[in-house]
């Protein structure tokens, strides 16, 4: 199976808004989970609840802080997951698109 690692901690890789609109649109867990709730967040005092079922607000935090970005986010042709456990990884690939 062939793929495209993008790093998006690095700056040259980082998401641009369309593509996190995308991302928000086809990932299959909880919009939320794409914002990592981690001393960075704490540290900007950010409420996680902000974020609950409100893709709009993931966008802009995402865009404005790429850091929070949960990863690995995996994406197989129009469906995304976020690649933790890594358990759940080997199944998402295998099924059908």
């Amino acid at each position: 199976m062939s793929f495209q690692a993008i790093q998006f901690a690095k700056k040259a890789e980082r998401p641009d808004r369309a593509t996190l609109e995308n991302l928000v649109a086809i990932i299959e867990d909880p919009v939320e989970d794409l914002v990592r709730k981690d001393s960075l967040f704490k540290k900007l005092g950010l409420d996680p609840d902000d974020y609950v079922g409100n893709p709009r607000a993931v966008v802009d935090i995402l865009e404005k802080y790429p850091a929070l970005l949960q990863r690995p986010v995996i994406v197989r042709g129009k469906k995304a997951i976020i690649g933790r456990p890594r358990e759940r990884v080997p199944a998402f690939l295998r099924a059908k698109t």
